[in-house]
């Protein structure tokens, strides 16, 4: 009997670009400058100056180093793009440009391997979506995709990458969340893993052997990862159930779920500011926000780990108190927001503190009947994805069985993804010193998919994020026609990407 390894190695290891549609070739290519605007954001960061002292420079000789450092640069300040299931970018993007130029790759070769590794990577992390590790937490991600960016690039057989899959999960890295939270140990939430990925293709290139049964097996991975395993999630549509089409790009540091409310935020200073005088923390009375359910169990997680102006950038970036603020006083949330400049404000602690974390209902009924980030999977678990909603709704208050009601039924699962939507809505409530009264709300934030047309188009909003941190134009119009580029013209464009002066 195939097993889900045997099926999926098959699948990856013979598709061709030509096989993918074209709606799906271009996100990957919005992936890449997404992704590389994080990294450039990372770096100018001193933690990521930090890390690049430690462990060289995003471009080296070695594609493994190269990978390892643009994991790291991309993710921890939670730049990166999210999509159902998992933040993929960190190593199905940096994976196959690390190993671009060692393996020779055309544009074509190269944005199938990015493809090949988004399609791979999400399943698995779609299979253990009902369990305690969701997001950037979920970080063997990255064995995946670290193992599926480098394998088709090398064109390795389906028998390779069985063995490949089996040796890297064999002993998949497991987030302990003080460590993730408190200090700077989130630097390595994609680094470690894609290091794990690539030291497995070095093993099996050298002839070892991983279990073929790794994913299934009543003490494989699943049984050890998921609360809900969902092994169909796997294979479930291999060609029809395209994930790279649930990417949604971040357009500020950041999440998860609060971009939203950042959004509201941005647009609220410039409504209230006026030329001569921007909007202050004592021009507001009382400021709320309403929101899901998932946003506020991570407010509530990172408001344990902060210390005012001391406190970790790991937390920082999942604090939608600290994030508001900064986007209501300042009317940007940028690099320089989590740095020791933008910490010392005390302006934007004290409107901090002010800020009450509130749970919508209604809001968290339409975040679990979307696909991304849980109704998905949810919808492909049917009755057993129940005891997950209670046990998650249980965190927040109560045995969680109102959580339960409150979702209710779900569609039927997705068949290509063609509709997905990521619905993570807020509400920002403001009572000013001069008796008004402001209330604005989104419900799927820039960047994100299914937010309609009235939106502006998705490849502009990524574009000037990629030229927003200093990248070139060169490089963005370079991307654009990447499918038609020789292996020596993407060798070329590679060199763009950290240029200053570009």
């Amino acid at each position: 009997m195939t097993t889900l390894t045997e099926e999926l190695a098959g699948w990856a290891s013979a598709l061709r670009l030509d096989d993918v549609p074209d709606d799906v070739v271009a996100t990957a290519k919005l992936q890449i400058l997404s992704q590389l605007a994080a990294a450039r954001a990372g770096l100018e960061h001193p933690l990521g100056r930090r890390f690049v002292q430690a462990f060289g420079e995003p471009l080296q000789d070695d594609p493994a180093r190269s990978a390892f450092v643009l994991a790291s640069l991309g993710s921890w300040l939670h730049f990166d793009d999210t999509a159902y299931a998992g933040h993929l970018s960190n190593s199905t993007v940096t994976v196959p440009l690390a190993y671009a130029v060692s393996q020779g790759l055309t544009g074509e070769q190269l944005l199938t391997s990015i493809i090949v590794a988004n399609e791979t990577a999400a399943r698995i992390t779609a299979a253990t979506t009902l369990g305690p590790f969701r997001g950037q937490s979920a970080a063997f991600t990255h064995v995946t995709g670290a193992i599926a960016g480098r394998l088709r690039g090398e064109n390795a057989s389906a028998q390779r990458w069985v063995d490949t899959l089996g040796l890297g999960f064999g002993l998949p890295p497991r987030t302990v969340p003080v460590g993730f939270l408190d200090g700077d140990a989130k630097l390595f939430g994609a680094s470690t893993p894609v290091r794990v990925g690539l030291d497995a293709c070095d093993a099996s290139a050298a002839g070892l052997a991983g279990s073929r049964v790794i994913f299934e097996h009543p003490e494989g991975f699943l049984s050890r990862f998921a609360t809900v395993p969902l092994p169909q999630a796997i294979v479930a549509g291999l060609g029809t159930r395209w994930h790279t089409r649930t990417t949604s790009f971040k357009v500020h540091p950041g999440g998860p779920g609060m971009d939203s409310a950042i959004d509201v935020g941005l647009e609220l200073h410039h409504e209230l500011s006026t030329p001569d005088r921007p909007l202050r923390a004592d021009d507001i009375e009382e400021v709320s926000v309403e929101t899901s359910l998932y946003t506020a169990i991570v407010e509530r997680r990172a408001a344990e780990y902060l210390r005012g102006p001391v406190s970790p950038v790991s937390a920082l970036v999942f604090s939608l108190r600290y994030t508001l603020a900064t986007a209501l006083l300042t009317g940007q949330l940028s690099t320089d927001d989590f740095t020791e400049k933008g910490l010392a404000d005390t302006e934007r602690w004290s409107l901090a503190d002010r800020v009450e974390v509130r749970l919508d209902q209604a809001m968290t009924r339409d975040l679990f009947h979307c696909e991304v980030p849980f109704g998905e999977a949810l919808r492909q678990a049917g009755a057993p994805g129940k005891e997950w909603l209670r046990q998650f709704g249980a965190g927040w208050e109560g045995d969680g069985q109102w959580l339960v009601d409150l979702v209710g039924d779900l569609p039927a699962p997705s068949v290509d993804f063609s509709d997905a939507r990521k619905v993570t809505g807020a509400r920002v409530n403001l009572v000013l010193k001069d008796g008004r009264r402001v209330s604005r709300e989104l419900h799927v934030p820039m960047g994100a998919i299914g937010g309609g047309e009235d939106r502006p188009p998705i490849a502009g909003v990524v574009r000037d994020k990629w030229l927003g941190t200093g990248g070139s134009e060169e490089f963005a119009d370079g991307i654009d026609g990447l499918e038609k580029a020789s292996a020596d013209e993407v060798a070329r464009l590679l060199t763009l990407i950290f240029d200053k002066t570009a």
